[in-house]
């Protein structure tokens, strides 16, 4: 599955999530170390959308067909002095801006979540720095097919 969309500013609060130990630990089960803390938002193309809706699907958002080809990885929730911290599902995922160097990635989406036309993206790389991208750019994410 290939998504396609442009790198946005999102609201700047995904820190405050990703730098949690609990998810961190997880996180490193998927990117074989821990994510930067913070995602990057791709806002899909209008062809990228039914593919997203099927990770959606998988992720237990939404009813309809999802693509049994990819895998989904649970991320689980927790609590913390009186405060929730809600789980999400993850699919390993490589990123690129030119379609011929890929980058280790993740396609997060989290439980709790308005985003359903943009896809969140976490590393264990400063994807901004390294792709390098800003806010406009296209970028092509290919989820992992199970072998």
């Amino acid at each position: 599955m290939l998504l396609d969309g442009k790198v946005s500013s999102g609201l700047g609060r995904a820190h405050v999530f990703m730098a949690q130990a609990h998810y961190q630990e997880q996180f490193k089960d998927i990117l074989g170390t821990g994510a930067w803390p913070g995602t990057l938002n791709v806002d899909l193309s209008e062809e990228s959308i039914s593919d997203y809706r099927k990770l959606r699907v998988a992720s237990g958002l939404e009813e309809g067909d999802s693509d049994e080809g990819v895998e989904s990885i649970r991320i689980h929730g927790f609590e913390r002095d009186g405060r929730s911290f809600g789980g999400a599902t993850a699919f390993e995922a490589r990123i690129s801006v030119n379609g011929e160097s890929w980058t280790e990635c993740a396609v997060l989406i989290p439980d709790l979540t308005r985003h359903t036309e943009t896809a969140e993206v976490i590393s264990a790389s400063f994807l901004r720095e390294c792709l390098p991208c800003q806010d406009g750019d296209t970028v092509r994410v290919r989820i992992s097919r199970i072998d």
